[in-house]
């Protein structure tokens, strides 16, 4: 008699056309179909997790930037005087302080200042 492995290999199969719920025609019905589907669709998911990260980083510097400029600084000197005031708030955060709490953002860029003005008379 030969064994087929039927159930697990049923499991197996429902498993991918449970995955690929959503995808259009063929590819949500047939499981050739529907595993190529969904096994590139796990390679766009692994890379993006990567990629989301570098695109929030971006859109926090940007949001970051505005805000410092307008406060009469430059992205990179805000963040070389918070390293000389030791401030360890991440970028998230002061992206977040500057959207949404402009007098405490305010009083972060004040503290970023003097410790830069602090730094430029060591030096001279």
């Amino acid at each position: 008699m030969r064994v087929t492995n039927a159930p697990a290999s049923r499991k197996r199969r429902k498993r991918m056309i449970r995955a690929a719920k959503g995808f259009r025609m063929r590819r949500s019905k047939l499981y050739r179909y529907a595993s190529d589907a969904v096994d590139h669709g796990m390679v766009y998911a692994y890379r993006d997790r990567k990629t989301r990260k570098r695109d929030f980083r971006a859109l926090w510097q940007i949001r970051i930037n505005a805000a410092v400029r307008a406060a009469g600084l430059t992205y990179s000197r805000f963040i070389e005087g918070l390293k000389a005031a030791k401030v360890a708030l991440d970028r998230k955060i002061l992206a977040d302080l500057a959207a949404t709490d402009a007098p405490a953002f305010a009083a972060i860029v004040q503290m970023a200042q003097q410790a830069l003005q602090a730094k430029q008379a060591t030096r001279a």
